[in-house]
């Protein structure tokens, strides 16, 4: 596996991570714990080094999942956690004053099974709680050693300049996919000026861009696509146009749908570093496989033309979620 450095951090992890988060949260029934365990363990194998987690991901158990199954390769991996919750519950609101990030970092660091956590994202702005407070007291937790690397998670340009000034900011981690381009307009163009790493969740689409979605899936009653206007019978009927295209791309790459949305994302800039997530073996490795297959600037301008062509339909978030983004 290549490995990239996030901006000018010098945090240095494998081109592919690793998105723990639906093994215990958000997709469904919660994976058997050897079973994480062993798909975990995998990825280290394959030569992933960089895995993401977060304290509300069950709460707390998928912390507690990554710690136990990354305790034998600890040197040789980045673990990436988050704070930034009521009470680490994401239906609770936002809480990221300095004694809740505090608390956390040390409730992380014992599910972690760590002594330090290699990088530490505010998992949403809290507007109440000023930048420079939440970059202030990650700063000191790095001078205490608890902490490697400050980041940001769904952070607007401006929240990115104010927290940077304190404490410069390793990686911000936001949506980033073939059907999400947002971040293009003035989130790269400000990560690039300042020398910030790019980690994109749900480069896949939350699953929709592999091809094995349609207007027919039925998800679990805890999926929460069950939420996301995108994922409505309609919009996904409308969308399937684009994954009609990239099947027909990935069938002259002689690849997966899923291996040329990563390759896509790879090929935007050297320090974007997606962090795909799947329960399933074979998916970690068809998804790793997309670090091997090179795209060329024509590959990625027809890409993006054909692509440029068919609208997305839906929003990406319902109204009470996308509230808590570009802060």
């Amino acid at each position: 596996m290549q490995k990239r450095i996030l901006g000018n951090s010098g945090l240095e992890v494998s081109a592919l991570g690793l998105g723990c988060m639906g093994l215990s949260f958000g997709y469904g029934p919660v994976t058997e714990k050897q079973q994480g365990i062993q798909l975990i363990r995998a990825a280290v194998e394959a030569g992933v080094t960089f895995f993401d987690t977060a304290e509300c991901y069950g709460p707390f158990i998928n912390e507690e999942l990554v710690g136990e199954a990354l305790a034998p390769f600890r040197d040789q991996v980045v673990i990436a956690t988050k704070f930034g919750f009521k009470d680490g519950d994401s239906k609770k609101g936002l809480d990221s004053s300095p004694a809740r990030i505090r608390a956390v970092a040390e409730a992380s660091l014992k599910r972690l099974k760590t002594d330090v956590i290699d990088l530490f994202y505010q998992h949403r702005v809290d507007p109440s709680v000023p930048m420079e407070e939440v970059a202030g007291t990650v700063k000191d937790l790095i001078a205490e050693g608890k902490v490697r690397h400050f980041g940001l998670s769904e952070a607007g340009v401006d929240s990115i300049r104010k927290a940077h000034a304190v404490q410069p900011v390793a990686a911000l981690q936001s949506e980033y996919s073939l059907w999400w381009r947002e971040p293009e307009k003035e989130i790269l163009p400000t990560l690039e000026e300042l020398g910030i790493g790019f980690v994109p969740f749900s480069p896949l689409g939350k699953g929709f861009l592999t091809g094995k979605i349609d207007e027919h899936t039925t998800f679990d009653t805890t999926d929460f696509r069950n939420i996301v206007p995108r994922f409505s019978e309609e919009n996904r009927k409308a969308n399937q146009r684009l994954v009609d295209l990239l099947g027909e791309i990935a069938r002259q790459k002689e690849a997966t749908p899923a291996q040329i949305a990563l390759a896509w994302l790879l090929a935007q800039k050297p320090w974007i570093v997606p962090i795909p997530g799947t329960t399933q073996l074979h998916r970690l490795t068809e998804n790793l496989g997309a670090a091997d297959l090179p795209l060329s600037a024509a590959d990625i301008h027809e890409i993006d033309t054909a692509f440029a062509a068919i609208p997305v339909q839906g929003d990406r978030y319902p109204v009470h979620l996308q509230k808590r983004v570009g802060k």
